[in-house]
């Protein structure tokens, strides 16, 4: 690891200094390098956020019986993010990498022969004709709002359970974008063809194809700063914008408990075992002004409805699909101090035998000294369980993004 961070930051520093113009912005711009013959640019960030929990278990569903407590301090995030064009500036790429230890959790399994899972983006994507864009390479695939939303730009500490139980991730393939005026409105789509295994996984292909499609319509025109996939009304809307996006996602033979995500299923034999997965997301993002308001809906099925896997001839389950619905709702009021005020609630309904009920209801309390480039942010959440105790959750979180 430190050999890797020593090699980048020479790499950058010696590509700043002999080979093309380097322009040190504003905070929160990062660092943006240009070809001295202009054919290529470079802009490279680091961020990081340090986060403390604290949780608590509370007896017959009483705050007046909180008993065991955990409490932990540690890095949530830490990363290097590198964007820019090459030769034009129609040509495109991105590579962020993670070094947090939380980043890879995910890692250390033999799909991706036991390495670290620390490249989160690595693409290309080329506009080659008007408003049409082709992205090859590991990225978000266009799924749920919430999930392609930054995690540096989120309105909470971090994002909603519905995104963390249903949300269909990163993968590595293709993608092809589109948009186009419609009055003063704009709709977008995007078609995504990829791997169907997850991030990262180098040691084959052991589910089927995943296929994609997501389409976005913007009534009232653009949002300011892209902020339709920002959460909280850091850029305060002149007049209402509001955002309607639908995704339907087909994961055929998906071998993994949550499709990109989650442990892969392996019969006695050690062979990997596939159902297709079906998932539907309806979501919206509404600004004006200090108001900002995010919705979403989740409908995640397996094939015949059937989320557990019993080989042939078996009565074991060998591996169980997390499928179901789910409900996020949460709005927020930034003021003119750069202070805001959120709720959300999160409603998560697994199918039966696939998990327990939850219920979050979270309050939120955030100050944005730099936009989402330097803030503070805490949260406290009440969390009802199907069948345990309640459990009550703060979170406080630091921000930092150069």
């Amino acid at each position: 690891m430190r050999k890797f961070l020593l090699v980048l930051i020479l790499a950058i520093g010696f590509t700043a200094v002999s080979t093309a113009q380097f322009k040190l912005d504003k905070f929160g711009k990062g660092l943006k390098v240009l070809g001295k013959d202009s054919s290529f640019y470079l802009k490279a960030g680091f961020r990081f956020q340090n986060l403390h929990t604290s949780g608590w278990t509370l007896e017959n569903d009483e705050f007046g019986s909180a008993t065991d407590y955990e409490g932990a301090f540690l890095v949530r995030r830490s990363r290097f993010k590198f964007d820019g064009w090459v030769v034009d500036p129609k040509i495109k790429f991105k590579f962020e990498v993670a070094l947090s230890n939380r980043d890879h959790a995910s890692g250390q399994i033999p799909e991706s022969r036991n390495t670290a899972n620390m490249i989160l983006d690595a693409s290309l994507e080329y506009n080659f004709y008007k408003n049409w864009t082709i992205l090859f390479g590991q990225r978000k695939l266009p799924g749920n709002r919430e999930r392609v939303v930054s995690s540096g730009n989120l309105q909470f500490v971090d994002r909603s359970r519905l995104n963390s139980r249903f949300n269909i991730d990163r993968d590595m393939g293709l993608q092809l974008k589109h948009k186009f005026d419609v009055g003063q409105g704009v709709m977008k789509q995007v078609v995504a063809f990829s791997q169907g295994d997850g991030r990262n996984i180098t040691a084959g292909h052991f589910g089927g194809y995943e296929y994609t499609l997501r389409a976005e319509y913007l009534p009232f025109g653009e949002f300011q700063s892209k902020g339709d996939y920002v959460g909280s009304a850091v850029k305060r809307e002149e007049t209402p914008k509001l955002a309607l996006g639908f995704t339907y996602d087909i994961n055929n033979n998906a071998v993994r408990e949550r499709g990109n995500l989650g442990s892969f299923i392996q019969n006695s034999d050690e062979d990997y075992v596939g159902r297709d997965l079906n998932t539907f997301f309806a979501d919206l993002m509404f600004k004006y002004q200090g108001f900002s308001a995010m919705v979403e809906y989740v409908d995640k099925k397996a094939e015949d409805n059937d989320p557990f896997v019993v080989p042939e001839g078996s009565d074991v389950i060998v591996g169980t699909f997390y499928t179901g619905t789910g409900l996020n709702m949460q709005a927020g009021y930034m003021f003119p101090s750069n202070y805001e005020i959120a709720v959300r609630y999160t409603d998560i309904n697994p199918d039966e035998g696939v998990s327990r009920q939850e219920d979050h209801y979270t309050l939120g309390f955030s100050k944005f000294i730099v936009g989402h480039k330097l803030k503070l942010q805490s949260d406290f959440s009440l969390i009802q369980l199907e069948d345990r105790d309640d459990e009550f959750m703060f979170r406080f979180q630091m921000d930092v993004h150069f």
